[in-house]
């Protein structure tokens, strides 16, 4: 089974990219009209940060959720499995970080290949058997190996810029002596803009997490051992103390599945596919394999 794109969602990931440029041009060509250059500033910042989101990636998600980097002699099999996985993808071998918490888990990061982090918990070494854990890893290797951390960094840069923008012009809005009405008009249309990028934002991360859980079925040739693990991560997780979740709720994106998943209404604001769905596109990769 041959690592091979699914032009279906590539063709949807290409649609939701569009969609986000018109709106990205619709918005700046708003505020160049009513505001020729006022906006500078909040721009610039917003650049910034997605340039320190970018080239610190990695840093700031291990801060964040407290994974430490392991050496081989550590973690002698978790490093074998994830170099032989390497090996089959055709990917660098990435540094190996393990999170102590009860929150069954893992996650990649890193701006590319060369700097790419893969990490898991300690409690999901325990919890799955050494084929699920090996259909875990691949998928974290495709979101490697599909740059999803550059993907998502260009994504979330209008709904920076928009939300950022809005500050600004409702805070200039109170204190300006001008009339204030153009300015308002501004943080409605940011506002809007900033809400929309989110949602096209968050379809796209579901996308990429199909495209990992697909990934994982091309690396290891066993979908059916990470529809196991997603089932066994699933069930785990429902034990585990809400304020254990919590402590991890802000990394909830990068993991396989969140620690925490609210019911959005028709899945919206949902950064991962329901677990049915993602169970249901892994039985037609068996299929696929099987034939």
């Amino acid at each position: 089974m041959r690592w091979k794109h699914d032009f279906g969602l590539t063709i949807r990931q290409t649609i939701v990219w569009l969609l986000m440029l018109v709106l990205y041009i619709i918005f700046l060509s708003i505020i160049m009209l009513i505001y020729p250059g006022s906006f500078l500033l909040p721009f610039g910042l917003v650049l910034i940060m997605a340039v320190v989101q970018y080239f610190f990636s990695d840093k700031l998600v291990l801060m964040s959720t407290g994974a430490k980097i392991v050496a081989e002699d550590e973690y002698p099999e978790l490093h074998g499995i994830i170099e032989r996985l390497c090996k089959e993808a055709d990917l660098p071998k990435p540094r190996v970080a393990v999170m102590q918490s009860p929150v069954p888990n893992a996650f990649a990061t890193g701006r590319n290949p060369k700097s790419a982090v893969v990490a898991v918990t300690d409690s999901i070494l325990r919890a799955l058997n050494r084929e699920e854990l090996e259909a875990v890893l691949a998928h974290e290797l495709s979101h490697v190996k599909n740059r999803d951390i550059l993907t998502m960094t260009v994504a979330s840069f209008l709904a920076m810029v928009a939300f950022l923008i809005m500050r600004f012009a409702f805070f200039g809005s109170l204190f300006s002596s001008r009339d204030s009405a153009p300015i308002i008009i501004i943080a409605i249309v940011a506002a809007v803009v900033g809400v929309i990028s989110m949602l096209l934002m968050r379809v796209l991360s579901r996308y990429r997490e199909f495209a990992a859980d697909r990934g994982s079925a091309y690396i290891t040739k066993n979908p059916a051992a990470l529809k196991s693990a997603l089932y066994k991560i699933s069930g785990r997780m429902q034990a585990v103390p809400a304020e254990k979740k919590k402590e991890i709720e802000g990394a909830n994106a990068f993991f396989i599945i969140p620690a925490i998943s609210g019911k959005s209404i028709f899945e919206l604001f949902s950064t991962h596919p329901p677990l049915e769905k993602r169970v249901a596109a892994l039985e037609k990769l068996e299929a696929e394999i099987k034939k």
